[in-house]
């Protein structure tokens, strides 16, 4: 009828072996913290009708991490609710917390639905705003019209 399928089973390491070796292998390492501590950043909002995305940078303007609502999970329409990037600021203020940043700036750009609820779940992580800056683009003509229709 049809073939079947044979498996073979790996021999099992004893304990000596899995020490010796560090990691087994599904375990995942541990995130790797900064080496030097960052006490200020400035962080970027960019709230589309489809998407947000938070992104933390230094003073410098170096990302040191950012998250998406796509890399949640969320997925279509979701991506763009207030829900979607409360959850991407959590997530962003948690790392910041974790590495002792103390005092942001705020670039907002865009004009989703997410643009004030991913700042309110930064902020619900005991981090202090200095500036909130609304970088949106605006066009100040627009785009050209289309030429009269020759009949």
């Amino acid at each position: 009828m049809g073939k079947t399928k044979i498996v073979e089973e790996k021999p099992a390491r004893n304990a000596s072996q899995s020490d010796a070796g560090g990691k087994e292998e599904g375990a995942k390492s541990p995130a790797k913290s900064s080496k030097k501590k960052i006490t200020s950043g400035i962080v970027y909002v960019d709230a589309t009708f489809n998407n947000t995305k938070v992104l933390f940078t230094d003073k410098l303007g170096n990302t040191v991490f950012w998250s998406t609502a796509g890399s949640l999970g969320f997925k279509g329409a979701k991506k763009g609710t207030p829900f979607a990037a409360g959850k991407i600021g959590d997530l962003i203020g948690g790392k910041m917390a974790g590495l002792g940043v103390k005092d942001t700036e705020v670039v907002v750009r865009g004009v989703g639905s997410g643009r004030e609820s991913a700042v309110r779940a930064v902020l619900s992580h005991g981090i202090d705003v200095t500036s909130i800056k609304d970088a949106t683009p605006v066009p100040h003509n627009g785009p050209k019209p289309k030429k009269p229709r020759r009949v």
